[in-house]
């Protein structure tokens, strides 16, 4: 039998131990649910911040396409996905569009850019861009300082009116640009402005397309208040003032007189037999269709 003393020790040593070990596992608790918190704080944040980009985005660079709803998925407190549910408007007629899925994390947050930039298709003498899930054409624009590119400037008006009893949306591009009371008197009342072509890179398109976007916003009224908004949204999209021509932009045009502001171009929607106003008018660069779709008895147009 050990002495008074070691038997103290002994017990002195397990009490130590013991509270060692009820310390430690307090401060693992306390680790876990701090890391806990501040894992789901930063997922939140760029959830959030996720959410905001998606919006702008679209607000000011995907031509006649709608978020139809933006829900989160797969989410832990690592990061998930946001899943865009998108679809494009034509005269009264919702066509589905390509679905976005969009991943956050602790580090950062990043768009579904693959789907964002249309594919290409070349079979025999048949070129174009088209919406790598749906499989719909996407309609081009042509920049009026841009003097060449791949397939050359398309003017496929007189082709969208020879379809019969069915819906539409053209890209018109401008062979100069326009003020907003010349587009005005130049765009029948029979169709909608259903988006306004502002500003895009200047670069080579004679090779391919290249996938670079164009920027404008949704505004049928073609009001000030719509355009000032567009002007904050690009400042937004680039906060760090790093894109070359959307700070060009913003710099010519953030203190222009409204009566001066042009546009590069519209996308127009309508009945296909509505774009015969259209034709042989001398401001039309080109015109290049997009979605169709068929009327149906039980769906009005918009117009």
């Amino acid at each position: 039998m050990g002495s008074p003393i070691q038997k103290a020790l002994k017990k002195a040593k397990i009490k130590h131990w013991v509270t060692i070990t009820i310390i430690s596992i307090a401060v693992c608790v306390v680790l876990l649910f701090a890391f806990n918190r501040f894992g789901n704080y930063l997922s939140a944040q760029n959830t959030m911040r996720l959410h905001d980009n998606l919006f702008l985005q679209h607000s000011i660079s995907q031509p006649n396409v709608n978020i139809d709803s933006q829900v989160t998925a797969n989410s832990s407190m690592f990061g998930g996905n946001i899943i865009t549910n998108r679809s494009k408007s034509i005269n009264g007629y919702l066509i589905p569009w390509s679905t976005l899925t969009s991943s956050y994390s602790w580090f950062g947050a990043s768009i579904d850019h693959n789907e964002l930039i249309p594919g290409f298709h070349s079979s025999g003498n048949n070129y174009y861009e088209y919406d790598k899930q749906t499989k719909q054409k996407v309609a081009t624009f042509y920049h009026p300082a841009i003097e060449e590119y791949y397939d050359g400037v398309q003017n496929q008006l007189e082709a969208v009116v020879q379809l019969e009893n069915q819906v539409a949306e053209v890209a018109i591009s401008f062979k100069k640009p326009l003020t907003m009371e010349q587009v005005r008197e130049n765009i029948p009342k029979n169709l909608n402005i259903a988006w306004l072509y502002m500003t895009s890179r200047i670069v080579d398109e004679a090779p391919g397309p290249s996938g670079l976007p164009v920027y404008g916003y949704k505004d049928s009224e073609l009001s000030k208040e719509s355009f000032d908004m567009f002007i904050e949204n690009l400042k937004k999209y680039d906060e760090r003032g790093s894109m070359e021509e959307i700070q060009k932009y913003i710099e010519e045009n953030e203190n222009k007189p409204f009566n001066e502001v042009t546009i590069l171009g519209v996308m127009l929607t309508g009945r296909t037999e509505s774009f015969n106003e259209l034709l042989g008018k001398d401001f039309i660069r080109g015109a290049s269709v997009g979605v169709t779709a068929p009327i149906v008895p039980y769906i009005q147009p918009t117009k």
